[in-house]
């Protein structure tokens, strides 16, 4: 076993060796009990971000600990082919070239995607393989595959015959960039600084007139009507009668309805239904028009001459120019806003009457809430449910169009005229062209040149991946769904998780997953989100190659706690470092005082109160590990692990283990590593799901001449009973001696090397006994050669003191320290601490240097502050012990 853990080599062997045994390869089995997960596949639109591997990462800690517990496991690997996101990449790379997809034409341009997608794919997928990813990488699946495909276009035929596929012109939210429809969920918003301006509406001949407050002036042309609320007083007299719409003097009604908040503006709102969801609802309760004005490219349209072909930014500016001019313009006020943006592109979306395909989900949606109310799906935290459910609630027919050239083509197919001309014949669903309409007899057609929302092919995910829809008898799809859980970001909780519920619902009758465990996003040590702009991205690779797999493995699953966001920073990778090589060497040390020892007994009995102790605590961990990974508080389960290991084993086990170890009793040499091997083997199994590249090699090693060599197997892992609470309450009063001794010996700067006396002034009689029999400890780990055990013993200046439990311990200080010089030495350190707090309070107290300093500047003297205050205390009490 080598001195030093070469991750680099030793990750680089397992992930082929996991690849080419298919040691994750999986096929029914009637014997076993399947466990699935199907991965949320990543777009191409590039490389792996520190989001992917949180999401990755926790999908292969949950498989391995269930292929450890003997079920046939399936986490089924794949990619998305992205639509808008993908789309504007290529587009992107082409601009540089000075080309347009309109260049290429549309068979070009998805020729160009496709290329895209082979090299990105490949990236993506090796960078799976590096994680550890215990995929099944026979079954890798692309939602535009032509399996894939076909699922999408057989569900859409399916849909559209059954009435629930409609086209209709609605309000809907447009990118003008990507020049394609959005649904709702894939709009966010920001706020943003802007205005509020004030403008006059004049009453039909009269020379009243109301103030109406507005954040998009250049939408006046496009008023049809002003609303007020029915409750507002100033208003009671107007609602019903004519006003005149400036600039164009045409005249529009005043009504009333209840939406409109009396407290914004003047409360008397401008509607304009063909560029706002809210006056689009309004105009429909009061039968108001609609007048487009805004065209697809966000310029202005069928408004007067002057402003017609102009951007909405540009036509703003003059119309606000104008009415200023006019007289119209009472005042202009700061305002902060929300504004709807593109989640892809981030540009300001327009809201514009379009006729698209809608997907009617009421009825899909009824579903969906009641398996979650009912609790056939579980989501944890299950803070989440409550979130999912309203949402569902208040969920709008899904506008499933987009206008642009990737992604699976609308199965619609049209009649046509020689002409080419579209005719007035029912739009046909298809999986392939019709030979005949069945209304006209005709027989040319034309497909629908619009794309499915990329979300609509994700939605099919869990059943198109076992190649739904291809036969009816379908073996993988009958034993590996439902799947057991899905692991997902709350970003997408709205976007992706929902909609497959609704789709399992509707195509198999039975939900997609029986829980959701949902993990939050990525932060950088400051909490802030990353992003490139910031410039606070962490690539995983990067640290991967620094530190290892699984020492990012490790930070990870520390820190992701479910349903919160996670802070993650260089140190948070190289603690997690320093824990591999704690493994490694704590590995080490047992295999090399191992060997040459002969045949260890497998039937594991303890000879001391350490023995009965570790065994005792091992059984607690294994049950609290088994627990956590099952509830998904992977957070909770690194935790236990790391303290178990570092501290009870490494920490107190070994340092105990080595009185035997080193000694001349070959049997009590054997039986206490034969323990410490039998605890190493458990930790592994316990660490493997998490950091499977050392669990695996050191798993190995140790079994190298037995059939056992494979970690990830049905262990007994979880049969373990040995839970003896009595040696734990007596090592607790061990332990605490040796802390406490250790503490007195530092703080008197009393040399480790230096082995002293110590006398134990019983004060209860009843732990006497426990301390006695295990005495060697306390000599062995707190540096005692003699211990006097003793009633009545009187406090000296020759002797430092504390109380633990029913002892009083004294350790004697002239024999260990030079006391006048170390009174010096303590001395000189808290007159330099104390300037230091004088320092650090002069600035904390300076108004400048606060207004101007960085943050973690402040912070960072704060904390020396706190640290110099707690070093005098400690060194003040140092000194009376030393007068």
């Amino acid at each position: 076993m080598e001195k030093t853990y070469n991750f680099k080599e030793i990750e680089i062997k397992w992930a082929e060796y996991w690849i080419n045994d298919k040691t994750f390869s999986a096929k029914p089995d009637k014997d076993k009990i399947p466990f699935t997960i199907i991965i949320p596949p990543p777009n191409i639109t590039g490389h792996l971000h520190m989001g992917h591997a949180l999401d990755n990462v926790l999908q292969d800690i949950i498989i391995r600990f269930k292929k450890i517990q003997g079920y046939n496991t399936l986490w089924l690997p794949g990619t998305d082919h992205g639509g808008i996101a993908t789309q504007s990449v290529v587009e992107k790379f082409l601009k540089k070239e000075g080309k347009t997809r309109y260049d290429l034409g549309r068979k070009k341009f998805l020729e160009e995607i496709w290329q895209w997608k082979s090299l990105t794919e490949s990236a993506i997928l090796n960078q799976l393989k590096k994680l550890g990813c215990g995929l099944d990488w026979d079954r890798t699946a692309f939602t535009m595959d032509k399996n894939r495909s076909k699922a999408v276009e057989k569900s859409f035929v399916y849909l559209f015959n059954k009435g629930l596929i409609y086209r209709g012109k609605r309000l809907i939210n447009w990118c003008a960039r990507c020049s394609t429809a959005l649904s709702d969920i894939e709009v966010e918003y920001d706020n943003e600084k802007s205005n509020l301006w004030y403008v006059k509406y004049s009453l039909k001949n009269s020379e009243e007139y109301i103030v109406v407050a507005t954040t998009r002036p250049e939408t006046i042309f496009g008023d049809t009507g002003v609303a007020v609320n029915p409750n507002d007083k100033r208003y009671t007299k107007f609602i019903g009668k004519t006003i005149i719409l400036p600039l164009i003097n045409r005249e529009i009604k005043i009504v009333a309805d209840r939406t409109v908040d009396k407290s914004f503006g003047t409360g008397a709102v401008k509607i304009t239904p063909a560029h706002n969801v809210i006056d689009n609802d309004i105009a429909k309760r009061n039968q108001l028009d609609i007048v487009e004005i805004i065209d697809i490219k966000g310029t202005m349209i069928n408004v007067p001459l002057e402003y017609c072909g102009l951007s909405v930014e540009v036509a703003r500016k003059k119309i606000v120019k104008e009415l200023d001019t006019m007289g119209l313009l009472v005042k202009t006020q700061d305002h902060v806003h929300s504004i709807a943006k593109c989640y892809r592109c981030y540009t300001k979306i327009e809201f514009l009457m379009s006729e698209q395909w809608f997907l009617n989900i009421t009825k899909m949606s009824k579903k969906a809430i009641d398996v979650v109310n009912n609790n056939v799906i579980s989501f944890y935290p299950e803070s989440w449910k409550k979130s999912y459910i309203l949402w569902l609630k208040n969920l709008k027919d899904w506008c499933i169009s987009r206008q642009i050239w990737w992604g699976h083509r609308i199965p619609i197919y049209y009649c046509i005229d020689k002409n080419k001309n579209k005719k007035n014949c029912k739009p046909i669903a298809s999986l392939s062209k019709p030979k005949e309409c069945s209304y006209c007899k005709g027989k040319n057609f034309v497909r629908d040149e619009d794309v499915l929302d990329t979300w609509f092919s994700s939605a099919l995910w869990p059943i198109s991946v076992f190649n739904w829809g291809q036969n009816d008898n379908n073996e993988d799809l009958k034993y590996f769904y439902p799947t057991s859980v899905l692991v997902t970001g709350h970003d997408i909780l709205y976007l992706w998780v929902a909609r497959m519920i609704q789709f399992g619902l509707e195509f198999m009758k039975n939900i997609p997953f029986a829980n959701v465990f949902i993990h939050g996003i990525v932060r950088d040590k400051q909490g802030k989100k990353m992003s490139k702009s910031l410039g606070n991205i962490v690539d995983p690779i990067m640290i991967i190659n620094q530190y290892g797999a699984d020492a990012l493995r490790f930070t990870i699953a520390q820190n992701a706690a479910p349903g919160k966001d996670i802070q993650i920073s260089n140190d948070s990778f190289l603690s997690a470092r320093n824990f591999v090589n704690k493994i490694w060497n704590a590995s080490r040390f047992v295999i090399l005082n191992s060997e040459n020892i002969g045949k260890f007994d497998i039937n594991i009995k303890p000879s001391e109160l350490a023995d009965s102790w570790i065994l005792a605590e091992l059984t607690n961990t294994v049950l609290k590990v088994k627990t956590r990974y099952e509830s998904y508080n992977i957070d909770a389960a690194a935790r236990e692990i790391y303290d178990f290991f570092w501290t009870k084993y490494c920490n107190w086990y070994i340092e105990f283990s080595k009185i035997r170890i080193s000694s001349t009793d070959l049997d009590a040499k054997k039986q206490v590593l034969s323990i410490l091997i039998y605890i190493l083997k458990f930790i592994l199994q316990l660490i493997s799901p998490i950091m499977p590249f050392i669990s695996e090699e050191i798993w190995s090693i140790l079994n190298k001449n037995t059939d056992d060599t494979k970690i990830i197997s049905k262990s007994t892992l979880f049969e373990i009973k040995n839970n003896n609470i009595e040696s734990i309450n007596k090592m607790k009063i061990i332990q605490d001696i040796i802390i406490a001794i250790r503490t007195l010996r530092s703080e008197m700067n009393i040399s480790p090397s230096v082995k002293i006396e110590a006398f134990f002034n019983i004060l209860r009689n009843s732990k006497e006994t426990t301390v006695i029999e295990n005495e060697n400890y306390i000599k062995q780990l707190a540096k005692i050669n003699t211990i006097q055990f003793c009633k009545n013993m009187r406090k000296s200046k020759d002797y430092v003191t504390t109380v633990i439990g029913n002892f009083e311990i004294f350790l004697p200080l002239n024999k260990s320290i030079d006391i006048e010089k170390e009174k010096t030495k303590l001395t000189k350190k808290v007159a330099l601490s104390k300037k230091e707090i004088e320092i650090a309070i002069l600035k904390l107290n300076n108004k400048n240097f606060i207004k101007n300093a960085k943050y973690t500047e402040i912070k960072k003297i704060k904390i020396n502050l706190d640290e110099a205050k707690l070093k005098v205390k400690k060194i003040n009490e140092a000194l009376k012990f030393l007068k």
